[in-house]
């Protein structure tokens, strides 16, 4: 993991006003074959390079974000969302883009886009203020969404500056012709941009790298991560193997803006000190992060530090867990709680867990400490240590926090993590359930599970010894 406070890095680029309406859609319209929504909320955010800015703050960056904005309604909105960190120039009779998306449930229905992707025609402003923005910066992106805000002309003087200065860029790309980003470090295009730009397939793994090394004799740049969906990233260096890592997503509810947070993530990782390799898995992680929430999503830091642990069975420390359960609560999802020793993993503790994940939307299981489960079970108790049944635990499907707690009971773990669901099994009754007074309190609720009959890792302990 890296350590972005204190970094700083210039966005510098298209920005756009997204506009979300939710609702819910029970009929389809007797006019036309579309669904009826019934609006129950709204809410505006700032796209583009402004979802970059908002991504690096997130993170926990520094970011100063450099963009022309039409002087309209749109563009003193956005101005208002993206506060102090942003320098924006108001163009009189430019239109700020601005994207409508209409979501029924989970899914998006329609996307309505108004915007005139027009050159900006006077440049003057922009380069004007590119020296001062680049002083002091640690990383600069480009985040093109092929609107008009870089031009050539700005694309160059931003290279050349950053250069001058000793200073990554990295670009998010757009139309046929990738030249015009000669002498970037890194390129982000997604397999589409890249089949484009190259003028090659992408398909399969040998394809998308030959398209990358293709591009790569024809520009200047350090390497091109590709970003491929579902089949995860490929990072090809100019001068080294390429590498390639699946996607992390586990539930995949919303995809816009996830490639803002990619290069948000890798030019934070690049300001850091991270080698191109370490800051791609961190920035894989953070888009599994944001494919899972509604809306131009960003990715916290603390996230980010459970994306990269999720799988590896790594404890989290109490602070971590609390920061990550907050996190979750604050997306409106329902955290879960189920505590054990989980010593011996049998079918039993398995269907309990998955039957638990289904009562909520997120899952961390406190484990006792070794210290614990000795005065719990026996001086022969644990079996398996701590560290290797949080590995064998956080490996489950239905599991993604892990934190050990030193007391006999649960209860000091449940009060600081104020989860919304407490887990037990139906041997036990509610009253007798630790924690369940204080669940209710805050509004909580415990839920008894089916135990599968004749499971137990005492049963299997006396059946090896006999």
């Amino acid at each position: 993991m890296f350590d972005p406070s204190g970094r700083r890095v210039l966005v510098l680029g298209d920005v756009m006003l997204d506009r979300f309406v939710y609702g819910a859609a029970q009929r389809l319209s007797p006019e036309a074959p579309v669904p009826v929504v019934r609006l129950s909320e709204r809410r505006a955010m700032a796209g583009g390079a402004g979802n970059v800015a908002r991504n690096i703050q997130a993170l926990g960056g520094e970011v100063l974000l450099l963009a022309a904005i039409g002087a309209d309604a749109a563009g003193e909105e956005l101005a208002a969302l993206l506060g102090p960190a942003a320098k924006l120039l108001r163009v009189p009779g430019r239109m700020t883009p601005v994207k409508l998306r209409v979501i029924a449930g989970r899914q998006q229905v329609v996307r309505v886009d108004e915007e005139e992707a027009a050159p900006l025609a006077d440049t003057a402003p922009l380069l004007e203020a590119l020296p001062a923005a680049l002083d002091g910066a640690q990383a600069v992106v480009l985040s093109d969404y092929a609107k008009g805000t870089l031009p050539p002309a700005v694309i160059a003087a931003a290279i050349a500056g950053a250069r001058a200065r000793g200073i990554p860029v990295l670009a998010d790309p757009k139309g046929r012709d990738f030249a015009r980003y000669a002498g970037v470090d890194v390129l982000t295009p997604n397999a589409g941009e890249l089949a484009e730009a190259a003028g090659l397939p992408v398909g399969t793994d040998a394809e998308c790298e030959e398209a990358a090394r293709h591009l790569l004799t024809r520009i200047e740049a350090r390497a091109i991560l590709a970003t491929r969906s579902e089949k995860g990233m490929m990072l090809v260096p100019r001068d080294a193997p390429a590498t390639l890592i699946p996607a992390m997503a586990r539930e995949v509810f919303d995809v816009s803006g996830a490639g803002d947070t990619v290069i948000a993530t890798l030019a934070l990782g690049v300001a850091s000190g991270l080698s191109l390799e370490a800051a791609m898995r961190a920035a894989n992680a953070a888009a599994g992060v944001v494919v899972g929430k509604l809306g131009t999503a960003t990715c916290s830091l603390a996230e980010l530090e459970a994306a990269l642990r999720e799988g590896d069975g790594t404890l989290l420390t109490w602070p971590e867990a609390a920061r990550q359960v907050r996190a979750w609560q604050a997306q409106g999802l329902r955290v879960g709680f189920a505590n054990g020793c989980f010593d011996l993993l049998h079918a039993g503790h398995v269907g309990l867990l998955h039957a638990a994940r289904g009562h909520c939307d997120r899952l961390v299981v406190a484990l006792n400490d070794d210290a614990s489960v000795a005065r719990l079970k026996g001086p022969s108790r644990p079996i398996n240590t701590l560290q290797d049944r949080a590995t064998v635990i956080g490996a489950l499907a239905a599991v993604d926090a892990v934190v050990g707690f030193a007391e006999d009971t649960p209860l000091e773990a449940i009060l600081t993590l104020r989860p919304d669901v407490l887990f037990k099994g139906q041997d036990y009754r509610i009253e007798e359930v630790v924690g369940a007074p204080e669940i209710a309190s805050w509004g909580g609720r415990t839920v008894l599970l089916e135990l599968l009959p004749g499971r137990s890792t005492t049963a299997i302990v006396e059946r090896m010894r006999s």
